[in-house]
């Protein structure tokens, strides 16, 4: 929903291995939308969401044995007319009906799909849901009792810079890794894998690297505060910053792929970018909800301290009384609500403010 700008390449950190003639080896990159950012990343018993951890946390070690059983490495497998492609990357318990948490990316388009636990055994799994707009998939998994020690969800909202935090998981394959460091930045805002914007990500400098994605990060009490996703690096390696999923996002996209299989997200349609009076309409998608309640993009451009800014189209200044200041935070609004609602945009048009009423879409699989 937000203009793109040049960055440093950003990687998906999950490993992907050549399983035949012909199949490509590498990770993807993604371009980072962001107007703001200076980055750019069955129905069952969860544990209630607790607060982030206060300084007063447990050690890396206590951390790593509450817990190391919980983090698996998970291997998906895709076949294909060139032959076969193997996805490494990580996951964890997520409750004790066998569902367990991992990155969309990781298991796209596999064809089988296997755990490898703590102790070194192995065991098949099979996909219930993905979701590309948050980067977030949910497998299921038979295992004894004993195999599936959830971790608990914490609160991403209550989590502060500089706050330390772990980092678990299987880099390049390597089962068990811990690295730990702090929370360098909050809502950061990463792009998924379909091109839409995951908000509110975590910024940490704990080294992050292929194979890490869909391990879990851990506050100071050990809970799960994000899902690992990123990286930003020159190299594409953990000499640069890692981003991972809040804890928040993961809370509510897994209850529904665990429900149905799959998490709707409203949609509005429209391109944006962030200027002095609110949020400046730069594109407007055919066909979409915004179209349909007569919101207009931007005609051209005017500079303004030097830099040039939409002109002739819809700033929008409040979402249902609301005061809106950024894309994030339109973003943000949205989200928070469900397909069908209705929701009263308040516009700047030719100076003048006025109000349209809007009933927001599904969002597409894809960007449009």
């Amino acid at each position: 929903m937000n203009p793109s700008r040049n960055r440093t390449p950003l990687f998906l950190a999950g490993l992907i291995a050549a399983l035949g003639l012909g199949a490509g080896a590498g990770a993807a990159a993604y371009a980072v939308l962001s107007d703001e950012s200076t980055t750019v990343v069955r129905q069952v018993t969860v544990a209630d969401s607790e607060p982030a951890a206060t300084a007063d946390g447990l050690s890396i070690s206590t951390i790593h044995q509450r817990s190391y059983k919980a983090v698996v490495e998970i291997t998906a497998v895709a076949t294909q007319f060139s032959g076969s492609q193997a996805a490494q990357g990580s996951g964890f318990v997520y409750d004790e009906a066998g569902h367990i948490v991992t990155n969309q990316h990781v298991v796209e388009g596999a064809s089988s799909i296997s755990v490898r636990f703590w102790d070194g055994s192995t065991r098949t799994a099979r996909l219930l849901g993905t979701d590309p707009s948050t980067d977030l998939a949910v497998i299921d998994v038979n295992a004894p009792a004993s195999f599936l020690e959830p971790l608990r969800l914490g609160d991403s909202s209550g989590v502060d810079v500089g706050a330390g935090v772990v980092a678990m998981g299987s880099p390049f394959g390597l089962e068990g890794t811990v690295t730990s460091g702090i929370v360098s930045a909050l809502h950061r805002q990463m792009t998924a894998p379909n091109n839409f914007t995951i908000n509110d990500s975590i910024q940490t400098d704990a080294a992050i690297n292929h194979g890490n994605s869909g391990g879990p990060l851990l506050d100071q009490q050990g809970r799960v505060i994000g899902v690992n996703a990123q990286i930003e690096s020159e190299s594409g390696g953990s000499d640069g910053v890692g981003f991972a999923i809040p804890s928040n996002t993961v809370r509510s996209i897994v209850s529904q792929l665990i429900a149905t299989g799959e998490a709707e997200h409203a949609y509005l349609g429209v391109e944006m970018i962030g200027v002095e009076d609110g949020v400046a309409i730069t594109d407007v998608r055919s066909g979409t909800p915004a179209e349909k309640a007569g919101l207009r993009e931007a005609a051209g451009t005017r500079t303004v301290d030097g830099q040039q800014v939409p002109s002739g189209g819809d700033v929008i200044v409040e979402l249902d009384g609301a005061p809106i200041s950024s894309s994030a935070e339109l973003q943000s609004a949205v989200d928070a609500r469900q397909p069908g609602d209705s929701i009263s945009l308040t516009i700047l048009r030719n100076g003048q403010q006025r109000t349209l009423e809007v009933t927001l879409g599904t969002r597409p699989e894809r960007v449009p």
